[in-house]
């Protein structure tokens, strides 16, 4: 497929919102000094995540040739945005650039992006989780080291459940939950919200076994199969019930003033949402503080199986300059494969991508939260959430593909399901005309569309 100059539509995403990202391992890859070059570096790094500037001055006492300066050039689509006209620019571009994985086929099949199995990073498969590692590893390269993971969790205000008469560790099938969801009504709550979010409906078909995308290696062909996946019925038939019979909030929308508040008085009850989760709650509803708890997602079947929810990786924009690519690799190895460098963003707060953390005894027994004062929060009631996160990451499945358009395709997801969550339409209905939009966009690209 050619591009050539062809304008990148990167618009409309929908923000997998967190405070902090993670990324992850205890052990391996130190990445070393710069060698015996006296040449000075400079690499540009654009990332949203608060925790990966600190991990600046422990990689440049170890690399003193390489000076590294990260620049908030944006959340999501609008780090894309700039990005992407960067690129198709041919100046202004980053050396790196943090990217969520759904976005990241984008930049692969364009080829803008350097490969790292050149690099050696595809040694690195036994050391990230299945989820992340899968993420990004793309036509037989790997184009991303992974910052952060987004195992679904469910995040619940236990006090709620427990005036309902619901045990969510006895919920394991999509059936309980619609039965625990009656009760947690009873009660004058929402068991969850959902409005109509573009990477919700993608985690939970995922969560299904849906394969609704895929891409041909060569990047030529692209198959969009939302309404013949028997597994994306699954959900939209499950989640079309909850609709219909007022089981979840629709009214409220995510990561507004009125969600944390609903979270804060106990009115949305629950969430459904990758394992970032837990500093969000922290400062967003701190009334919270005490009576939250963490179990493992339902499913369908009732199936020992998960999916992702956001998640972000660190990327190197194609270049001729071979020192700058290798210099780019040792920082990006430093603060998502060094010890040093991920227990740097660890501790600050970010969710780990790799084995060894999501194993340590360190992390595993953690059963508070620090805030920006330094003040320790057992927010769980003294829970090792880490645990079940940690179990979370362990089940995430590996075969679910993202579109080489998700960024567009997320953005035009509510055009189409908003009206669902209203009762203008239905669910189904409205995932259809979805697809077509894809399919009609995909071929104005130049995709063959199966």
């Amino acid at each position: 497929m050619k591009f050539g100059k062809k304008t990148i539509a990167l618009i409309g995403a929908v923000a997998m919102l967190s405070s902090v990202a993670a990324c992850g391992s205890t052990s391996a890859g130190d990445s070393g000094s710069t060698g015996s070059s006296d040449k000075k570096i400079e690499l540009t790094v654009w990332s949203w995540d608060s925790t990966l500037p600190r991990t600046i001055k422990g990689f440049e006492a170890k690399n003193p040739n390489i000076k590294v300066k990260v620049t908030n050039a944006g959340t999501n689509k609008d780090e894309y945005n700039a990005l992407s006209n960067a690129i198709e620019a041919g100046s202004g571009a980053p050396d790196i650039a943090q990217i969520e994985y759904y976005a990241l086929p984008e930049y692969v099949i364009r080829g803008h992006l350097e490969n790292l199995s050149d690099l050696g990073a595809s040694d690195f498969k036994d050391f990230y989780t299945p989820g992340t590692w899968s993420s990004v590893s793309i036509n037989d390269g790997v184009y991303a080291l992974p910052m952060d993971s987004g195992p679904m969790a469910w995040f619940y205000n236990k006090d709620v459940f427990d005036k309902a008469g619901v045990d969510p560790t006895q919920v394991r099938t999509w059936d309980d939950f619609y039965e625990a969801a009656k009760k947690i009504r009873a009660v004058d709550s929402y068991i969850t919200s959902d409005s109509g979010d573009a990477g919700f409906f993608d985690s939970m078909t995922w969560l299904a076994g849906a394969t609704p995308f895929e891409t041909s290696k060569d990047g030529e062909t692209v198959t969009i199969n939302l309404t013949g996946d028997k597994n994306v019925k699954t959900f939209t038939d499950f989640w079309q019930k909850m609709i219909d019979e007022d089981l979840i909030d629709t009214k409220t929308v995510g990561w507004t003033d009125d969600w944390n508040k609903g979270l804060d008085d106990g009115s949305i009850a629950s969430l459904l949402t990758g394992a970032w989760m837990p500093y969000n709650l922290l400062s967003g509803a701190p009334n919270g503080d005490g009576k939250w708890r963490i179990a493992q997602m339902p499913t369908a079947d009732g199936s020992e199986t998960n999916s992702e929810n956001g998640g972000s990786s660190l990327v190197i924009v194609k270049s001729d300059d071979k020192a700058k690519v290798a210099a780019a690799y040792k920082f990006m190895e430093y603060a998502c494969h060094d010890a040093e460098g991920i227990k740097t963003r660890v501790d600050g707060g970010a969710f780990p991508a790799d084995n060894d953390t999501l194993k340590s005894n360190d992390f595993l027994n953690m059963t508070s939260l620090t805030d920006s004062d330094g003040k320790a929060h057992e927010y769980f009631g003294g829970q090792k959430f880490n645990e079940e996160l940690a179990k979370a990451a362990a089940n995430v499945s590996t075969g679910y593909k993202f579109l080489p358009f998700e960024v567009y395709a997320r953005g035009k997801f509510g055009d189409y399901a908003g009206d669902a969550y209203t009762g203008k339409t239905t669910l189904s209905d409205a995932v259809a005309s979805w697809q077509k939009d894809l399919q009609d966009y995909a071929k104005q690209q130049g995709y063959q569309v199966k």
